[in-house]
């Protein structure tokens, strides 16, 4: 019965999954981070021409 109970593996199955969860969360954010400062300077980027365009043609 001991033997059995040392041989379940199904605990560390699930640790083993929730830390391969936590490595990929913890890779995403700065990833995320990077896409979302990109995308927020090109709508800078694309107002600020928008901008210029309306002010030149008046």
């Amino acid at each position: 019965m001991i033997f059995k109970k040392l041989k379940d593996e199904r605990g560390a199955t699930a640790i083993e999954y929730g830390l391969i969860g936590a490595l990929m969360v913890i890779v995403m954010i700065p990833g995320m981070q990077m896409v979302g400062g990109n995308t927020n300077s090109m709508y800078d980027r694309v107002t600020n021409q928008i901008v210029a365009a309306i002010t030149a043609s008046r």
